[in-house]
């Protein structure tokens, strides 16, 4: 049995299993509180000042959907970073687990419960809670903060062993030195952002800033404002001078994002900005010098926008100097394997998983899965795994990938457009679950469904 230290929260609306718990976690914990609805939660923490809450996902409100659960469980984050939140659910209601883990709950548990594996996890929860406190056996104070909960930068490039991969290492190799202006293109998910940072890593403005501009997400309006800056009184709304991101990214790299949804109309004022390395802020009337290093990136094909006349042939040869095609991961299939078990180290020690490998079976799946979403699907699917997996290694159950089988081929608008219908369909008109999907903000999946009448 474990020692009797500690203190945790009991939040459930369920008088029955208020009661139950009541009598088994004394056994554990030093203190123990229960209450039966949030209205409460601040105070009690406050003055309970626990290691661990166990807070239920729904409650007897007029929201019943589990975004209760999550709505707290990230207050309870904000204001004390350091105490665990371990998630209480039906077992109809896990996908909403999965992502209260994923903003920052220690682990969930489904109803009804197992008391070992019950008592397992909020005992780890309460461990690592006190152990980033400092706290010896005795109760101690609990500071409350404004601060938030700060994510973990998940790493470099994975180069791996791909013939297409290393011939793009070697350019990197060449060109990050230099202040060649690149271009980056491949489909969603491939890492196209990543790669910009590693090339302002190698480059010899790694000490100044990496300004990253997502420019789908930048509405026409605020385009001149948002990238070249304003003075103040020059609209409505402008109370103060504003900075804009050239300016911001000054003696670094510029980093623009989505370029290939930028208005035709837009692209002049860019490219005017791009050949004189100046900015004149929107107001104003003194150009401004800025010394950038410009990268940008696509996921669709600028040259047959060119064609379309869609897209500056001037400012596609201008952004155009070194060209570099990332290729989707159904490509590179040596690489999703090692890729995976990447993955799997890194969301077993974020989510407090005992796990060391993958089961045989599952290698051949990883590698015949399709893979639309590329990289970034193939982490989300890993993540998930590795929350929900109760095993040593995961297994085939563990996961839900695409059916394998040839992908389609399409290019440009064409494919853009059918993989955001398709990400709508399958998360049922849901911007938000849609968006993250497709690895696009909201914002520019607004523009993008508007751009296609969707």
């Amino acid at each position: 049995m474990a020692s009797k230290i500690g203190k945790i929260l009991v939040v459930d609306d369920n008088l029955g299993i208020r009661r139950a718990l009541e009598i088994l976690l004394p056994m554990h914990f030093a203190e123990v509180k229960t209450i039966p609805s949030p209205s409460t939660l601040v105070s009690s923490l406050e003055q309970f000042r626990p290691d661990v809450v166990l807070l239920d996902m729904n409650f007897n409100t007029s929201i019943n959907t589990g975004n209760e659960g999550l709505y707290w469980a990230g207050e309870i984050k904000k204001m004390v970073p350091e105490v665990e939140v371990v998630l209480f659910t039906a077992y109809a209601d896990i996908q909403l687990a999965v992502e209260g883990m994923k903003r920052g709950a220690f682990d969930f548990i489904v109803k009804p419960w197992d008391n070992d594996k019950l008592v397992e996890v909020l005992t780890s929860a309460r461990d690592k809670a006190r152990k980033a406190k400092g706290r010896d056996s005795s109760a101690s104070g609990l500071r409350i903060t404004d601060t938030g909960h700060p994510e973990r930068s998940e790493g470099s490039m994975y180069w791996g062993t791909s013939k297409a991969m290393a011939d793009i290492r070697k350019t990197l190799d060449k060109i990050a030195p230099t202040d060649a202006t690149v271009l980056i293109t491949g489909e969603n998910g491939t890492g196209k952002d990543v790669l910009a940072r590693e090339i302002h890593a190698h480059s010899l403005r790694s000490g100044k800033p990496m300004v990253a501009v997502d420019a789908g997400a930048i509405t026409e309006t605020l385009f001149e404002s948002e990238l070249f800056g304003h003075v103040k009184g020059a609209f409505t709304d402008a109370h103060t001078d504003h900075v804009g991101k050239f300016e911001q990214a000054d003696g670094g790299t510029l980093f623009l994002d989505e370029i290939g949804n930028i208005p035709l109309h837009l692209q002049a004022k860019l490219l005017r900005v791009i050949q004189n390395r100046s900015v004149v802020r929107v107001g104003g009337s003194q150009a401004i010098p800025v010394n950038i290093r410009l990268i940008c990136a696509t996921n669709m094909d600028l040259q047959q926008l060119v064609r379309e006349g869609r897209f500056r042939e001037d400012l596609y040869y201008r952004i155009n100097t070194v060209h570099i095609a990332l290729p989707a991961l159904r490509e590179r299939k040596e690489d999703i394997v090692p890729l995976a078990q990447l993955f799997l180290e890194r969301y077993a020690q974020k989510y407090h998983r005992p796990l060391t490998g993958l089961a045989p079976e599952v290698a051949s799946m990883l590698t015949e899965a399709r893979w639309n979403g590329n990289i970034r699907e193939l982490q989300n699917c890993i993540e998930k795994a590795v929350i929900l997996s109760e095993e040593k290694n995961l297994t085939a159950r563990d996961f839900q990938v695409a059916p394998s089988g040839p992908a389609p081929r399409m290019t440009g608008e064409a494919e853009e457009e059918s993989q955001v219908r398709e990400a709508m369909e399958r998360c049922n008109g849901n911007i938000s679950a849609a968006a993250k999907m497709l690895g696009v903000s909201r914002p520019t999946l607004y523009a993008k469904l508007k751009k296609y009448g969707l």
